[in-house]
């Protein structure tokens, strides 16, 4: 269990950050269950433009309420709650009731381990569907090839960090659902400590806000910014030595049948040089991005 005398010797103050959407269905019982553990400071709810009951029933719980006038994103509520909370570490988690409460304390017994970024990985069973599933299946290997660290669960929402570190990625946050996969990569970027705990996530409460269709191009998208925000030569080196070998076996091909070098041939081989150049200056950029002040 949590050292609790060793934090209020230590007067490390603790954050819960809930970003929540027309979540008058679970909000309450998720501050209350979060009030029950006494090693919290404070509990923060974002209500990201949320048209039911929701900033009522999080105050009347017992949390503090920042509200948005309209709905920016998830990310963006993360942002939000991240520049306003005053702990030494944030926990974020989801107000829909996925996330268990009892939970938060195996997170933050890994950041006094000396973890800088502690996830809540999902176990299986936990996904809310056979195809978001996979999806995150794929994820994680990507990152993990491009980490070449394990990564358990890229996408989870459920995180303990030290919020000095998180504030320093604040910019590269998106404002919608992907703020996971970018911290996550980031954190691993800059060479701080990263590990995982296994969690359930339950069934949520109400109705989730991702459109499997509407959000398939920024899933899709988010695999590029997991090489992108890691190491953009290790996925444009393979493409390109790919472009290089088929190249070198069409021109193969037909100096052997025509005894010429073809258009495609040229094509073929500008394409792989052109490549190998993005993705050199892709990892300069992403050098300097990381570059301490």
């Amino acid at each position: 269990m949590l050292n609790k005398l060793n934090y209020w010797e230590n007067k490390l103050k603790i954050s819960i950050v809930l970003p929540a959407k027309n979540e008058s269905g679970a909000i309450g019982e998720t501050v209350s269950k979060i009030l029950q553990l006494d090693i919290i400071d404070e509990i923060i709810v974002i209500n990201d433009g949320s048209t039911d009951n929701t900033k009522n029933i999080a105050e009347q719980a017992g949390a503090k309420v920042i509200s948005h006038p309209y709905s920016k994103g998830n990310g963006a509520a993360i942002k939000t709650g991240a520049r306003n909370a005053t702990g030494d570490i944030i926990v974020f988690m989801d107000a829909d009731g996925q996330h268990d409460p009892n939970d938060i304390e195996k997170l933050i017994e890994k950041i006094e381990q000396g973890y800088d970024l502690v996830v809540g990985a999902r176990q299986k069973g936990s996904q809310a569907s056979l195809g978001r599933g996979i999806a995150n299946s794929l994820y994680n290997n990507i990152a993990t090839y491009m980490t070449e660290h394990k990564v358990e669960d890229l996408t989870s929402g459920f995180r303990a960090v030290r919020a000095e570190k998180f504030r320093e990625f604040i910019y590269l946050l998106p404002n919608g659902f992907s703020y996971p996969t970018t911290s996550t990569m980031a954190f691993f970027r800059a060479g701080y400590s990263v590990t995982y705990v296994p969690i359930h996530a339950a069934k949520r409460i109400g109705t989730s806000h991702i459109k499997p269709f509407k959000d398939g191009m920024r899933f899709f998208i988010i695999i590029f910014k997991i090489a992108t925000l890691f190491s953009p030569l290790k996925m444009f080196i393979p493409i390109a030595v790919m472009l290089f070998i088929m190249a070198t076996a069409w021109y193969g091909y037909t100096l052997y049948e025509y005894h010429r070098f073809t258009n495609m041939s040229a094509l073929l081989y500008t394409g792989s040089v052109m490549i190998f150049l993005m993705g050199l200056i892709s990892e300069q950029i992403t050098a300097l991005m990381y570059k301490e002040k």
